[in-house]
């Protein structure tokens, strides 16, 4: 079965630009891992580790391919596809961070630049700290790389830096384990030709923005927790 925009969240249809993993039992079982507060921090990178796996081929799949013909060793012609373009991963710290191993092990040697996004303590508006990205990003297909999408204020700061280095809207891809609807729709009303995926939409936030049921703090429990 293949990813499509259709949701495992019953009672909210996304935009068309984005992506749900399906529901199988296999992503089913990591989801309820993760998010079992008595898990511990290595199963927890573990089984997260595995779904990162599955938004990345996810993720892979919706690059643009071109015709390849290979001699194979038995002397034959295959006909097949190659990508056409370069791609890179941008992740935003810190949490992002822990979905790059996921990309260099679908990707060698790929270029993964980083983005630094705090709330301002002035204006409470999500501030951009720090960024470093590839040379010649202007001209590759961009993996976002943010394991939970909330409010969708960091997001919408990252695409806006990434857009001011030259990244074409559509050329970016965010892939995220956890989104909730409000910060689909914060993100995909602002950016229309982007997509977005995930492996599952949550009911939504709660009076603290938190993502409910959600799984806490992705980047506490991945780094740091116990």
């Amino acid at each position: 079965m293949s990813a499509n925009n259709s949701t495992n969240n019953h009672t909210y249809t996304p935009p068309s630009n984005v992506v749900c993993l399906p529901l199988t039992n296999q992503l089913e079982a990591l989801l309820t891992i993760i998010r079992d507060k008595d898990t511990n921090r290595g199963d927890f990178i573990f089984y997260s580790d595995r779904i990162i796996r599955l938004l990345v081929e996810e993720g892979l799949n919706h690059l643009p391919v071109v015709e390849k013909k290979v001699i194979t060793p038995t002397g034959c012609e295959f006909t097949g596809v190659s990508f056409k373009g370069k791609i890179c991963g941008v992740s935003i710290m810190r949490a992002g961070e822990a979905m790059e191993q996921g990309l260099r092990e679908c990707c060698r040697s790929v270029r993964i630049g980083k983005i630094l996004i705090q709330r301002d303590e002035e204006t409470a508006q999500p501030k951009l700290y720090y960024a470093k990205l590839p040379p010649g990003i202007e001209n590759r297909y961009v993996l976002l790389l943010d394991p939970m999408l909330a409010t969708g204020g960091s997001a919408i700061k990252a695409i806006e830096v990434l857009l001011s280095y030259g990244v074409k809207e559509d050329k970016i891809l965010f892939l995220n384990l956890i989104a909730a609807p409000e910060g689909i729709q914060a993100v995909t009303s602002k950016f229309s030709q982007l997509k977005i995926i995930t492996s599952f939409i949550d009911q939504g936030l709660n009076e603290k923005k938190f993502i409910i049921p959600g799984l806490g703090d992705f980047g506490d429990r991945y780094f740091t927790w116990p």
